[in-house]
């Protein structure tokens, strides 16, 4: 005997289906980004718990961090810890001390060929609230396809950052942002969720410690009238 067919309106109103003229429902509580701009426009209101977001800043020390600090603190409040993999420098203690308490907080250093596998075992245990990863540039699809069937069905928020080079590779991740630093804010540019394209950019007031009129995408160049004369000392 063959089953009924189901309405497509009801079909619709299913979580696990959406249109792509509208943004999709999450399957798990989204964690509220702490900017009413940037929750309007990602699916479920929020960053989402058991997906990969992958998180393409032009350069380092534009905020990148900062922007995630508010879902970091809500995922310390819930009593789970926040991992960072392979971060590019020292955690700075007292940085992240004014955020939440140093003991929420886990560092692990990975080699280049182990950080996807270590990503894999953090999201896998479900034990974290959150991991935020430093992806190398040569990262299969393989890679990760496997951390993203490792983050569904978990609460943990997965932010894996990736060079800018990768925007134009495909990739499993459902969010994709493009960050870039200004004068005013922090520039975002969504340019893939499940839902209609993101077509306008978000500029977002983040945490910084320098004002954003220091912030540059390129070092100054030096021209060679302005080079001077370099001292050199040899020891013997």
């Amino acid at each position: 005997m063959s089953a009924v067919p189901s309405a497509l309106d009801d079909v619709l109103l299913r979580l696990d289906i959406w249109r792509g003229d509208r943004l999709a429902t999450l399957a798990a509580e989204a964690v509220a980004s702490g900017f009413a701009q940037m929750d309007a426009e990602l699916p479920g209101g929020g960053w989402p718990r058991g997906a990969l977001v992958e998180l393409l800043p032009e350069t380092r020390g534009l905020g990148e961090v900062a922007v995630l600090l508010p879902a970091l603190r809500q995922c310390v409040a819930e009593d789970l810890p926040v991992a960072l993999v392979a971060p590019p420098g020292l955690a700075h203690a007292p940085a992240w001390a004014a955020s939440f308490p140093l003991a929420q907080l886990l560092v692990v250093e990975a080699a280049q060929d182990d950080i996807a596998w270590s990503v894999e075992l953090l999201l896998a245990s479900g034990g974290v609230g959150a991991v935020l990863a430093w992806l190398p540039a040569k990262i299969s699809n393989k890679s990760l396809r496997r951390l993203q069937l490792a983050a569904e069905g978990k609460r943990s928020l997965a932010f894996m950052f990736r060079p800018p080079s990768c925007a134009q590779a495909s990739s499993p991740a459902p969010l994709r942002l493009s960050l870039r630093g200004s004068r005013q804010g922090l520039q975002v540019d969504i340019f893939k969720r499940r839902g209609p394209p993101c077509e306008k950019t978000l500029l977002l007031q983040v945490e910084r410690p320098l004002p954003w009129a220091r912030v540059r995408s390129e070092p100054p160049r030096v021209t060679q009238a302005q080079r001077k004369p370099q001292l050199a000392v040899v020891m013997k």
